[in-house]
């Protein structure tokens, strides 16, 4: 079902465009002269050193955070929590079956074991 233009050619109704249209132009450009180089400029600044730096942009190092060593007792916490949290909801169904109690102190004891494993570095 397509037309054919008086001059012969298959015409595509679907195809408006065969291609993207061109890209603008913007008005970018040369920001320096022509001809400078990066020795050229004078220095505006008078408090520079030797080096022709400016005092206001000297590097910084950043301040060095202390290694904080965490207690040695919070792996074993979370290990307890996690595997006590476990055997709780296994004794839920094995031992207590009549209470649901268990299983919800196992499920706290396994999300403190989780935030007990976040603190650990």
């Amino acid at each position: 079902m397509s037309s054919q233009h008086a001059s012969g050619a298959l015409r595509v109704p679907y195809a408006r465009w065969p291609m993207a249209p061109p890209k603008r132009k913007t008005g970018g450009g040369r920001v320096t002269p022509k001809g400078t180089r990066p020795g050229d400029r004078g220095s505006s600044n008078p408090s520079t050193d030797e080096h022709g730096v400016a005092a206001s942009s000297r590097y910084t190092p950043k301040a060095r955070q202390r290694q904080v060593v965490p207690p040695n007792w919070i792996p074993v916490i979370m290990i307890v929590l996690l595997i006590g949290g476990g055997l709780l909801i296994m004794a839920r169904y094995l031992i207590f079956t009549d209470t649901n109690l268990p299983t919800l102190i196992g499920l706290a004891m396994i999300l403190g074991g989780l935030y007990a494993a976040t603190k650990w570095r």
